[in-house]
C-alpha cells in the first residue's frame, strides 16, 4: 500500500511538472512567449526595421511642421478610412507608433504592407489580431510615406 501511495504521488508531481503552459524540450519552448502574450499593436520593438528598401531614417530633434501638414493630407486622403488617429479601428492607431516601432518599419509598412504581412513576424502578428484584414498598398512614394511619418511624429 505504502509503495502504491508513493507511485501516485510520484505520477501527480511528474504530471503537475509536465502538463504546463510553457513546456519545454531541448531548449525548445512550446508555449507562448511573454512577447507573444502582448497584443502586436501594443508590443514595443524599436530595433526591428521591417522588411523593404527602408534601411536608416534620421529623424531632426524638432518636427518638420511643412512635411508634418502635407503627411496629415495624405493620411486625410488614403489612410483614415482604416487607421482613426487615436484608436484602434479597422487597422492600429498611429498615435504613439514611434514609441513602439522603428521610423524605417513604419515606412516600410506604409510602401509595401503585402511584404511585410508575408515576411516580417511583427506585422503577420498585427495582421492576426486585427482579424485577418490586411493594410492595403495605397502606392505611396517614399517621399509621401516620410511625410506621413513625420505627421505621426506630431500625434
Amino acid at each position: 500500500m505504502k509503495y502504491l501511495i508513493k507511485l501516485l504521488c510520484l505520477s501527480v508531481c511528474i504530471t503537475v511538472f509536465t502538463c504546463g503552459e510553457s513546456k519545454k524540450s531541448n531548449g525548445v519552448s512550446y508555449g507562448k512567449s511573454d512577447a507573444e502574450k502582448v497584443p502586436a499593436s501594443e508590443r514595443v520593438d524599436l530595433k526591428n526595421k521591417g522588411v523593404g528598401s527602408i534601411t536608416s531614417v534620421d529623424l531632426p530633434l524638432v518636427v518638420d511642421e511643412e512635411l508634418a501638414k502635407t503627411g496629415e493630407e495624405i493620411y486625410g486622403k488614403l489612410c483614415i478610412a482604416c487607421h482613426m488617429v487615436d484608436k484602434k479601428f479597422i487597422g492600429p492607431a498611429p498615435k504613439g507608433i514611434l514609441e513602439r516601432r522603428s521610423p524605417e518599419w513604419v515606412m516600410n509598412m506604409i510602401l509595401n504592407p503585402e511584404k511585410m504581412v508575408k515576411e516580417d513576424p511583427l506585422a503577420k502578428d498585427l495582421l492576426a489580431e486585427y482579424n485577418g484584414s490586411p493594410m492595403v498598398s495605397q502606392n505611396v512614394t517614399k517621399d509621401e510615406a516620410r511625410a506621413i511619418l513625420e505627421y505621426f511624429r506630431t500625434l
